[in-house]
């Protein structure tokens, strides 16, 4: 298996490592590359298990760790218990990593995270709460884009994960100034799992803004549905939901639930 080499110095450079796997792409590669170059017995991997987090984003990472045998801590990172976190404002994930990273620093000095160069063009206030805690970027200083981490996660033989569409947490569903309840962070998750279930795993959304619940596929497989299919979609989302609120399918808009002000 082959790592490169920028990415081989940046993972081995430290005296301890502790990677954050949310179980996305990015992170499980890190994870991976890191057990390749350090070992798996010098790596700890740690996952924050909460609401905003998907459940089959959990039993990925316990599966992935399992197979790689590398040490794996679930930790609560305790952003539900952050007013700022809940109240949703255009800057929530700067809350949620704080605690998260405040949280993980307590378990090791060192803490790495999956962000790739393509994430710096992007607005993240989550690297700011990084920054702060001193968390270090290998496929940033490796100069790794998605793609790059990608063919990385293949040379790694991690198989289908490769090909896993982004999937931020589960919060970033829901509109900005709307108030992050757990209860409707579980609908959402499992809208999401229901619908890939029927529809295979693609890019989707189940969102929550003012107008009501908002459902976003693949441009392409929206544009290829029935309309049969949209009745049994929108009747297996109204089930779910279960709460009166306005339902709509649409294609899949990157942010939409973004409202920067």
């Amino acid at each position: 298996m082959t790592v490169p080499a920028a990415l081989r110095e940046a993972l081995s450079a430290p005296a301890s490592l502790t990677i954050a796997l949310s179980g996305g792409i990015d992170s499980l590669t890190l994870s991976a590359a890191a057990a390749v170059v350090r070992g798996a017995s010098d790596v700890t991997l740690c996952h924050a298990v909460s609401a905003a987090v998907p459940s089959a984003a959990t039993a990925r990472v316990k599966e992935f760790a399992a197979a790689h045998g590398v040490a794996l801590e679930l930790v609560d990172a305790g952003e539900f218990a952050d007013p700022s976190y809940r109240a949703n404002p255009v800057n929530r994930c700067y809350f949620c990593k704080s605690n998260l990273y405040g949280t993980l620093a307590r378990m090791g000095p060192l803490v790495a995270a999956g962000t790739n160069t393509d994430d710096l063009s992007d607005y993240r206030p989550g690297l700011q709460a990084a920054a702060e805690h001193g968390v270090l970027h290998p496929f940033v200083d490796a100069k790794m884009s998605k793609a790059d981490v990608r063919a990385l996660a293949r040379e790694l033989g991690l198989g289908e994960l490769a090909e896993l569409p982004a999937a931020p947490c589960l919060a970033s569903r829901i509109e900005t100034g709307l108030r992050v309840e757990p209860e409707e962070l579980a609908v959402i998750d499992r809208v999401e799992t229901l619908l890939r279930g029927m529809l295979g795993n693609f890019t989707l959304r189940c969102r929550l803004l003012r107008e009501g619940w908002v459902v976003e596929v693949d441009q392409l497989v929206h544009e290829g549905l029935s309309d049969q299919e949209r009745a049994a979609i929108l009747a297996q989302v109204r089930q779910a939901t279960d709460d009166g609120r306005a339902i709509n399918l649409r294609p899949y808009s990157r942010g939409s639930a973004f409202v920067h002000r």
